[in-house]
């Protein structure tokens, strides 16, 4: 069990557009410069308040580390489900492709790179953070696209006795091995080069999969 992330501590009542000054200069600082770059003195001065306000606001460089994170996280998942989940599409195809486009829009972002770059690089001293990143992004993507093919297979639009293991496939389709030749720096320029069309093979292969069988003649 992973140690529990620190919180910001007790005090007075925070200024919150100074609070989130703190957290825009600390995400562009530590994905720039990773966190062992990154100084309490630096991302004061990128926000254009004092070090003694930074600390105010969070009471350390890991707390304001992993609020960061955190943030980034809930930013990037507001992008991807731009469309309600809660309900069967009117077009299933467009809508799958519109997630599918914007979850590889967001995965393959030069910022979710080097965020999870960060997150690697820090997996082994900093667990909590590693298990935090994943709950704030891989959970929450799958669990709203779990949520969203339920809503699809009640409304039989295709066929789906495990939801949560289709959202699982559909992401992992998404991926193919494009996300680790961009994280590694592989052929980056390739990898990219006809990811348009392959959003689309991925949606048609998981439509097929899932579609219903025709009904049974006499």
């Amino acid at each position: 069990m992973p140690k529990q992330i620190p919180k910001a501590g007790p005090g007075r009542p925070k200024n919150l557009s100074k609070g989130a000054a703190i957290l825009d200069a600390a995400q562009v600082l530590f994905l720039r410069h990773g966190y062992e770059g990154s100084s309490m003195d630096a991302i004061a001065q990128e926000a254009g308040v004092s070090k003694l306000t930074v600390y105010n606001h969070f009471t350390d460089k890991e707390t304001l580390f992993c609020a960061a994170i955190e943030a980034k996280c809930e930013t990037q998942l507001t992008q991807l489900f731009m469309s309600p989940t809660d309900a069967a599409p009117n077009n299933l195809r467009e809508c799958l492709l519109e997630v599918g486009h914007s979850f590889q829009a967001l995965v393959d972002s030069p910022e979710s790179l080097a965020m999870h770059r960060l997150i690697i690089s820090h997996a082994q001293s900093n667990p909590a953070l590693s298990h935090l990143f994943y709950e704030a992004t891989a959970l929450r993507i799958i669990n709203k696209m779990e949520q969203l093919l339920r809503n699809i297979d009640k409304a039989k639009q295709l066929e789906i006795k495990d939801c949560k293991q289709a959202a699982e496939h559909f992401f992992i389709l998404l991926k193919g091995t494009r996300n680790l030749q961009l994280l590694v720096g592989y052929q980056a320029e390739s990898a990219v080069t006809h990811v348009h069309q392959q959003v689309e093979d991925v949606i048609d292969l998981f439509i097929k999969a899932y579609r219903p069988e025709p009904p049974q003649s006499d």
